[in-house]
């Protein structure tokens, strides 16, 4: 089983509200699929954790940022993609503060444009009390902070 490195980021806006994103797979292996997840995804070829996170935001939001500050967590599971293949994911996590909480999907792939249905703003309380699925499972405990 191949690892899969990647980079994955909490991003804050200036209300402590952190950037989730809705996937919705309605076809393919990960058909029936349905959850929220952070902004992030596989490193490329010579890419750094800290680069790839740019990088990723950068495709995913429209953010630009120039740093996006130290590894605050990591975790390492299975993970089945959406072409089927089962991996080891090694995800790296990185926090980061926004000031204008505004997303663009300009920078969007394909698969992301037909799987990230939407986007929201998640206070700590709302991810606490939703029964929807969010990733990672320990998402509040990485906000730090209150």
């Amino acid at each position: 089983m191949r690892t899969r490195p990647a980079s994955r980021l909490i991003v804050l806006d200036p209300r402590g509200r952190v950037l989730l994103f809705r996937f919705v797979f309605e076809r393919g292996p990960l058909a029936g699929r349905d959850y929220w997840a952070t902004p992030g995804g596989g490193l490329e070829a010579g890419e750094t954790f800290r680069r790839a996170a740019l990088r990723e935001l950068r495709e995913e939001t429209g953010i630009e940022a120039g740093d996006v500050g130290p590894e605050i967590a990591r975790r390492q599971f299975e993970l089945q993609l959406p072409d089927g293949e089962i991996v080891r994911a090694d995800e790296r996590f990185f926090r980061i503060a926004v000031q204008q909480p505004t997303v663009s999907r300009s920078g969007w792939t394909v698969l992301e444009t037909q799987v990230m249905k939407e986007h929201r703003w998640w206070t700590r309380g709302e991810i606490l009390k939703t029964t929807d699925t969010v990733y990672p499972e320990d998402l509040v405990a990485l906000l730090g902070g209150g």
